[in-house]
C-alpha cells in the first residue's frame, strides 16, 4: 500500500475482553464488522484505546491476525507495536508485516527522554519495511514535544507521519506543511483537524458511532464545513456523555449497549458502579442517532 492510501477514518479498536481475561473473539470479529459496514477505511490495533501496552504479546498478536483475516483488502490495517519491552515491540512490528498489515505505530515509551524515544523509533522502524507513524500524545505519556522535535521525529528513515493526539492545531498544520501524514486523534475536534490539513482520523469514539465519522470525512473532504461542525456537535454530545465516568469503561459499556459485548477494562482502569452502568444506558437512550449493531 503507498503512502497516500495512508488516509481516511481508522477506529482505534477496544479489545472485548471475557471475564476471564481472554480475547473474546466472535465480539471483536462482529466490532470488525460493525466498523466496516459503516464505511471506515481501516483500523487501528492495540493502541491506547485498544490497551495494547497491558495485554500479553500473544494476545495482541492474534488479534492483529483476526483483523487481517476479517478486513476487506482495500482497508488498512494499522497495528500499535509500542510496548514495555523493546524486544517485544520490535517482535510485534515484525509480526504486523508477516500477517500483512500495511502500516505500524508505536507510542513514546512510558518513563523516556526525547533521545530514549528517537533510538527507540530507530529500532523499530529498522525491524521493518512497512510505513512507521509515530503515536504522540503528550497528555498520556512524556509531556509536550516542539515543532523541531516533532520534525526530528518525521525525518526519521521509515516515518512517514504522526497520530496527533492533541489540541494544538497549529503544530499539526506546520507538520503537514512540512509534507508529514498526520492523523488526528482528538475526537471533540476532528472537523478542526482535517480543515488543517489532516489526512485522516484515528480515534475511540468510532467504535461507537462509525457511521457519524464516515460523515464527518465525507463533508469535509467535500468542503461542507457547516455540516461537518453539525456532526462534531452530535460526536461531541456523546462525548460528554462518556467522559462523566471512568472513560474506557463508559466506551466499553457503550459498545456493548450497541450491540457488541467487550467486557470490562484490564486494571487499573476503574469499573464503573452500579449506580453509573445505570445513569450511562439512561444518558446513551436519550441519544438520537446512535445505531445498534
Amino acid at each position: 500500500m503507498t503512502t497516500e492510501k495512508l488516509r481516511g477514518i481508522l477506529p482505534a479498536l477496544v479489545t472485548p475482553l471475557r471475564e476471564d481475561r481472554s480475547l473474546d473473539r466472535p465480539a471483536f470479529e462482529k466490532l470488525l464488522e460493525h466498523v466496516y459496514s459503516a464505511g471506515c477505511h481501516g483500523v487501528y490495533l492495540c493502541g491506547s484505546t485498544g490497551e495494547g501496552i497491558l495485554l500479553p504479546p500473544s494476545m495482541r498478536r492474534e488479534i492483529v491476525e483476526i483483523a487481517a483475516a476479517n478486513s476487506p483488502k482495500d482497508k488498512l490495517i494499522t497495528v500499535h507495536a509500542g510496548a514495555t519491552a523493546l524486544a517485544d515491540a520490535v517482535e510485534l512490528v515484525r509480526h504486523a508485516e508477516s500477517i500483512g498489515a500495511h502500516a505500524v505505530s508505536s507510542i513514546r515509551p512510558y518513563g523516556s527522554s526525547f533521545a530514549e524515544m528517537m533510538e527507540t523509533y530507530r529500532h523499530l522502524t529498522q525491524a521493518t519495511s512497512l510505513p512507521f507513524i509515530a503515536y504522540y500524545f503528550p497528555a498520556e505519556v512524556g509531556g509536550p514535544l516542539g515543532v523541531s522535535q516533532l520534525e526530528q521525529v518525521c525525518a526519521l528513515p521509515g516515518v512517514v507521519g504522526l497520530k496527533f493526539t492533541d489540541y494544538d492545531l497549529y503544530t499539526l498544520s506546520l507538520i503537514v506543511r512540512q509534507g508529514h501524514l498526520v492523523f488526528h486523534g482528538r475526537d471533540e475536534m476532528l472537523a478542526a483537524g482535517f480543515l488543517m490539513g489532516a489526512c485522516g482520523g484515528i480515534g475511540s469514539i468510532y467504535n461507537v458511532a462509525p457511521h457519524w465519522f464516515i460523515e464527518l470525512y465525507d463533508h469535509c473532504q467535500a468542503g461542507r464545513w457547516t455540516e461537518a461542525r453539525q456532526i462534531q456537535d452530535r460526536i461531541n454530545d456523546l462525548i460528554r456523555i462518556l467522559v462523566a465516568y471512568p472513560f474506557l469503561s463508559a466506551l466499553k459499556r457503550a459498545i456493548t449497549w450497541v450491540g457488541i459485548p467487550c467486557g470490562r477494562p484490564l486494571a487499573p482502569r476503574l469499573a464503573l458502579t452500579d449506580a453509573q452502568d445505570r445513569a450511562l444506558v439512561e444518558a446513551l437512550e436519550a441519544l438520537p442517532g446512535l445505531r445498534r449493531a
